[in-house]
């Protein structure tokens, strides 16, 4: 390690912790679903919570603002501030990997009390419920200043299927997985990116969440091809991995911690995301959760705007700038 931990930068300290962290969360989502009783609660139209759900944005919430506690931490699910927390779920550690790395100038003195987290625990909770399980991530978000500068994307079953028939052995359940990290001025990890293919479009979208507007708006891009799929984060990771040109939700339904963390390392790696409309997002802990406006990301800043103009007039009409 090149510094002590407590000589690092707090964003460096900050992305090391959270990396530590999701990995303790990853296998919390997977004793969960061992266990077979997922606690499902129904919070509304296609929006369930679970077991899983609840123990994770507690392990998360709680170790991060043990460790950093003037920093602002966003969680999707409202808990009880009483719920009970386990000891085995708090993560003190940071991970070496990140610790290793340089800071750029000009976030090493980012002090505390000007960055947001924002933590997705489950993201894809309604396809974790029916066994779409590589659809699932852990999402946590660093924001300064409004804007998304870093973020971790962990994703529990990454080559699940692989290794199916070994899933319910204690020994290799832990086997899958990976973590995605990254930061401005430092670069992404654990992940390479690459190119779609030439010559055919390919759009991903919700799987569960759609609408006319949605719809109207994919078939006016002309895809060859569109993959409906579960949770924001695992949309871009389809984006980031070359699977897909395009990630189009032309609707209000995404939240500010289902895109934090994504939209960070896609930027990082050269992609964009924005709203409809083709507006920045913004992450200040006093904003709307809501993403208003929609959703566009495209594997490379350099096409976006050719999706943004071909968003309908009468779409853009029912969306927020």
């Amino acid at each position: 390690m090149a510094a002590s931990s407590s000589a690092a930068p707090v964003l460096l300290r900050i992305l090391s912790a959270s990396v530590s962290v999701v990995n303790r969360a990853g296998r919390i989502i997977k004793d969960v679903m061992r266990k077979g009783d997922l606690g499902i609660i129904d919070k509304g139209i296609d929006d369930l919570q679970t077991e899983a759900d609840r123990s994770v944005q507690h392990c998360i919430v709680t170790s991060l603002s043990r460790q950093f506690p003037k920093i602002s931490i966003i969680g999707e699910e409202e808990l009880d501030s009483e719920g009970k927390v386990l000891d085995e779920w708090i993560v003190t550690s940071l991970d070496s990997d990140v610790l290793a790395k340089k800071c750029p100038e000009n976030l090493a003195s980012i002090p505390e009390e000007k960055v947001v987290v924002w933590v997705d625990p489950l993201d894809g909770t309604s396809e974790y419920t029916q066994g779409l399980l590589d659809h699932v991530t852990v999402l946590v978000g660093i924001a300064v200043n409004g804007k998304a500068i870093g973020g971790v994307i962990h994703q529990p079953y990454y080559n699940y299927q692989r290794t199916r028939e070994n899933y319910h052995v204690e020994k290799d359940v832990y086997k899958q997985g990976r973590t995605l990290w990254g930061m401005n001025g430092i670069g992404v990890f654990g992940i390479e990116k690459k190119a779609p293919c030439e010559g055919k479009r390919i759009i991903t979208t919700t799987r569960s969440h759609s609408n006319k507007n949605v719809n109207l708006t994919i078939d006016a891009m002309k895809p060859d091809e569109v993959l409906r799929v579960g949770g924001a984060g695992h949309k871009v990771l389809l984006l980031i991995e070359g699977r897909a040109h395009a990630y189009v939700f032309a609707s209000k339904g995404c939240k500010k911690w289902d895109t934090c963390a994504p939209e960070a390392l896609l930027h990082i790696l050269g992609g964009k995301l924005t709203d409809m409309h083709g507006n920045s997002l913004e992450y200040h802990k006093d904003i709307q959760y809501l993403n208003s406006g929609g959703v566009l990301a495209t594997y490379d800043a350099a096409v976006h705007e050719w999706y943004r103009e071909r968003v309908p007039e009468e779409v853009k009409k029912t969306l927020p700038p």
